[in-house]
């Protein structure tokens, strides 16, 4: 890889209050830089004050959604080290949906040496009030000027940074699900398995309906017979019926979350059952009526875990596990932000230490 360029702001920026911060509003001084030619591969890595990127009007990301990202966080420790969780596994399914979406793969390496090189050049900016946090977005663009339906030559790559607070900053509690019978997000064959903002644009809708009918996500069912459980939101799910997890299999049209396999891991060392199956909307309401649907959650990057406490499905509402915080549910959660947060130990070696 070549030396990466480090082009310092002159103007670096006051830092906001992180209590109250509203998610993705604020940004680091810096952001790191890449170009793809093709001929040349991945050229020009650097750091550059955050600002506005110049692209041609007919830039086929704006036409033809060739673009695909990442979600990551940093996490200062008590004793104040900087941290990331798992992060080479957001890189690799980065690459995975690099080759669903026609975008020339970044060896993984290289990603990391531009995000270590990043956070070392903006560190003052990872929080460090309790359950605080870097947001990490990495992203990729076509940025080819030309208008017709096929794959660009040119690309840029991009790490931005958020500092972020409390997920959970007034306490972790509950929360309401409509199951979504009409919209679908993604099917199997498509590109429900990359991390691609074309799945986000297909959920706005039902996500709207759902949160003006009070309701804080939706649960998605599959594209193709409107049966199968997939998603929450933009959160992987679980649910616990009769003693054993079950999970939406990776099919296709599920993404591969992190949080989700670290999860999955977790509990196979606790020597509970954990079945990657389909699971019917059928089975669900069933267990939900007859109460062996003990707990249900989500997972993900942002809440690490989000208890659900109520579901809805046309128009009957079932209460989860007496709309209480479960107990495998919080155990989870308290073992994940350990680690992320270094307040507890790492026995699985999930933790890259900055410095």
């Amino acid at each position: 890889m070549e030396k990466i360029k480090i082009q310092l702001t002159t103007v670096p920026k006051e830092k906001p209050d992180i209590n109250g911060i509203a998610f993705g509003t604020h940004f680091s001084d810096h952001m790191f830089l890449m170009d793809y030619v093709e001929g040349q591969g991945w050229i020009n890595p650097r750091i550059v004050p955050y600002g506005p990127i110049s692209l041609e009007p007919s830039a086929m990301v704006f036409h033809y959604a060739q673009e695909i990202f990442e979600g990551m966080k940093a996490y200062r420790t008590p004793e104040g080290r900087i941290q990331l969780f798992r992060p080479m596994e957001n890189f690799r399914r980065m690459n995975n949906s690099a080759d669903r979406m026609c975008i020339p793969r970044i060896p993984e390496e290289l990603s990391m040496e531009g995000l270590v090189t990043l956070l070392k050049v903006d560190r003052d900016w990872v929080p460090s009030a309790p359950d605080t946090s870097l947001y990490i977005r990495p992203f990729v663009i076509a940025t080819d000027p030309h208008l017709g339906v096929h794959v660009s030559s040119t690309y840029l790559f991009a790490i931005i940074t958020s500092p972020v607070g409390s997920y959970y900053a007034g306490g972790m509690s509950p929360v309401r699900i409509k199951i979504e019978d009409r919209d679908v997000r993604a099917v199997r064959g498509g590109t429900g398995h990359a991390k691609c903002g074309g799945n986000y644009a297909a959920s706005l809708r039902a996500g709207e309906k759902a949160e003006e009918e009070g309701f804080s996500q939706v649960l998605w069912l599959d594209g193709v017979h409107r049966r199968y459980v997939e998603e929450v939101g933009s959160m992987n799910v679980m649910f616990k019926i009769n003693g054993t997890v079950v999970t939406p299999e990776l099919s296709g049209s599920v993404l591969p979350g992190i949080t989700r396999k670290s999860c999955i891991e977790i509990l196979g060392d606790k020597g509970i059952e954990v079945q990657e199956r389909p699971i019917t909307i059928d089975e669900l309401i069933e267990a939900a009526r007859d109460g062996s649907l003990q707990e249900a959650w989500g997972t993900g990057t942002a809440a690490v875990i989000s208890p659900i406490g109520e579901i809805s499905y046309r128009d009957e509402s079932y209460i989860i596990g007496g709309n209480r915080i479960g107990f495998l549910t919080r155990e989870l959660y308290d073992i994940l932000t350990g680690i992320q947060w270094g307040r507890t130990s790492d026995p699985y070696g999930w933790v890259y230490p900055i410095d």
